[in-house]
């Protein structure tokens, strides 16, 4: 019950009911990825010659969640779809990790508070009212 009302009324939690009309109406699927993101085609022709392509988001609508061969296919870098096939990966090439900023997981530097173990400083001494 707690989805459908969190699907009927926000845009962040994943595709609206709107916008899933929309997509049956106007799109294609053309996959997903490995994060449960399905990816969107236009069906016939753009006003610009050109497909519009669109992705819809499994759980927490955030861009940088779209993994590098996804992010080019949207972006018309390349047309054939991603596959294991069409986009190899190099040796030296990490896995993609999206933002984590905001959450539990994001990045803090040697001396950040957020750290378990902060670092004391050395050069610097706290104000403290007399």
């Amino acid at each position: 019950m707690w989805t459908f009302i969190k699907r009927m009324f926000t845009w962040w939690n994943g595709a609206t009911f709107g916008t899933l009309l929309q997509i049956r109406s106007k799109g294609t699927k053309v996959g997903d990825d490995e994060y449960g993101n399905s990816y969107f085609e236009e069906k016939g022709e753009g006003y610009d010659g050109r497909k519009r392509r669109w992705v819809t988001y499994k759980g927490y609508a955030d861009a940088s969640r779209v993994p590098p061969e996804w992010h080019g296919w949207l972006h018309h870098t390349w047309d054939e779809v991603p596959s294991a096939e069409t986009v190899p990966h190099k040796p030296w090439e990490k896995a993609h990790v999206p933002n984590m900023t905001g959450s539990s997981e994001a990045y803090a530097p040697k001396g950040s508070i957020r750290r378990a173990d902060p670092a004391p400083r050395a050069d610097y001494e706290a104000w403290s009212p007399e």
